[in-house]
């Protein structure tokens, strides 16, 4: 029997990297909100059941009529305001799907990653499946270094253990839900992602999965410029 697999699309960030008054999530790219590209993936997967989209409270009946209405994004089960920061809108996710007596898998993206695909969500699915806990991501092109508190590197890591994480980071339901229990009573002004809380809180292995270096976020100009010209090719 098939597991019920949500994916939790985040698209509550107000974002001051950009310099634009708009959101990034909502900005055009060849005529169509970043945002809306994620979503269609999910949308036309064989392997994503229903779609919870958090976005700030401002913005809860635009997502309903100007994205999901307009684009025919119908797996959204729900549009429903997220927190201030990353970390409370996947809390409010998670107790909307409580409520719903969720299980299964929950796979939690950025809306403002546009260029995740069906082998992706596949491959991260797969891997969960065996293991729990998964976070997409790719090996980094670049030599990493940790800096001390001063500004003089302290480590280099060994690059072939490096990755950059992307998102979606994909849990069993169970899982992040206790993790997520669990630090709701400790100091979260740390916590990154997801996967972050699932390590420290729960002890369980996250594995990885690859994804795409063309998987990016827009977060600057400069995003958006790398990201037109992705879609010319």
């Amino acid at each position: 029997m098939k597991e019920h697999c949500t994916a939790v699309v985040l698209a509550a960030g107000r974002g001051t990297s950009m310099g634009t008054q708009t959101a990034k999530q909502y900005l055009e790219l060849q005529g169509k909100p970043i945002l809306v590209y994620a979503l269609e993936v999910f949308e036309q997967s064989a392997v994503v059941d229903d779609i919870l989209l958090m976005t700030d409270k401002d913005h809860v009946e635009y997502c309903k009529k100007e994205i999901c209405e307009k684009y025919g994004i119908k797996k959204v089960s729900a549009v429903a305001p997220g927190g201030k920061e990353r970390y409370e809108s996947v809390w409010k996710a998670l107790c909307i799907l409580k409520e719903r007596g969720q299980s299964g898998f929950v796979m939690i993206h950025d809306g403002a990653r546009p260029f995740v695909t069906e082998e992706i969500l596949k491959r991260g699915l797969q891997k969960v499946k065996e293991t729990g806990a998964c976070v997409i991501g790719m090996p980094s092109k670049d030599t990493v270094k940790l800096s001390d508190e001063e500004g003089y590197v302290k480590e280099t890591p060994n690059r072939k253990c490096v990755w950059t994480i992307q998102t979606p980071q994909i849990f069993s339901y169970s899982l992040i839900r206790e993790a997520h229990d669990s630090i709701r009573q400790k100091d979260m002004s740390k916590i990154t992602d997801d996967a972050m809380v699932v390590e420290q809180e729960t002890g369980a292995k996250v594995a990885l999965a690859e994804g795409s270096y063309q998987n990016i976020k827009i977060t600057t100009p400069e995003d958006l410029d790398i990201a037109e010209a992705f879609l010319k090719h």
